[in-house]
Order: C-alpha cells, then structure tokens, then sequence
C-alpha cells in the first residue's frame, strides 16, 4: 500500500488483546472505512468473540484520512460494528476537547467520535492541534478504563 515498513514498533497478536484493560485503535482509511490490513486483524479475533473475552471493555478510534472528503466519520461508523460484535464499550470523545473541536482557521481531523489527522499524500504530519487532540483522546479514554476496572 506503498507505506514504509514499521520495524521499530511493537506488533500485537490478535490473542494478546484479552490482556488490555482497554483499547484506543487507530487506522488509515480506505475509501471511507478502515484499511483491509486493520479490517484483517480484526477478522482474525473470531475466537475472542466466540467466547465475549473482549466483552466490557472500553474502545476508542482514531483514524486519517487522504482529504477532506475522505471518510473520517464513514470510517468510524463503520469500525463500531467490529466494537458492537465483541461487547466492548465504545467510548467517544464527543465535544470534550472543548473548544479545539470548533477550530476553523486551519485544517484540522478528528471529530465527535475520535481524533483524526489528513496525511494527505502520506507527506502531511499531524498539526500540533491535531496531536493535542490525540492525546486528550487518550486521556480521556484511560480515565474512564481506569473507572470501569476500579469498579469491577
């Protein structure tokens, strides 16, 4: 798909995901949803979902796309099916960023359902807004991972 190879990032098994408290997943976009690579993995967690290991569990998405036009809420949509078949709890952001989610003098990704950048070409990175809204995603989701497992 043209993207370099990653060597220096840790890769997961499909089976080592019953491990984690909860997940933020992020992929690229293909036409308005998930890359087939990312769709794969999650194809390949059919005996988790035989047995609900995932169940309970909260899951947050972030995603890019190409343009503007792109898919970022398509894809998000779209990727909350693989979250309802294995019981995890989707946990958007909504609008708690606050104010960075209203910004309209520049470009920026993401939305109501998670943080989001346009790589463009694959030549664009993330703007620091961008990567400000990664990181209250991140948060955020552990804040409230951290909530459900104290209850448990």
């Amino acid at each position: 798909m043209s993207a370099p190879p990653k060597s220096d990032v840790p890769v997961i098994t499909p089976n080592e995901l019953s491990e984690a408290d909860g997940f933020v997943f992020g992929f690229p976009t293909r036409f308005g949803m998930m890359s087939a690579q990312f769709k794969a993995f999650l194809d390949a967690t059919g005996g988790l979902w035989r047995t609900q290991q995932l169940a309970g569990k909260p899951a947050g998405i972030f995603y890019s796309t190409g343009s503007q036009g792109g898919g970022q809420e398509t894809t998000a949509l779209t990727a909350i099916t693989q979250l309802v078949h294995h019981g995890m709890i989707f946990v958007p952001i909504g609008y708690t960023f606050g104010a960075g989610m209203f910004e309209m003098e520049q470009v920026k990704g993401g939305s109501p359902y998670g943080a989001g950048t346009y790589a463009g070409d694959g030549s664009r990175q993330p703007t620091e807004l961008e990567l400000q809204q990664a990181f209250h995603q991140g948060k955020y989701i552990a804040t409230i991972t951290k909530k459900l497992k104290e209850a448990a």
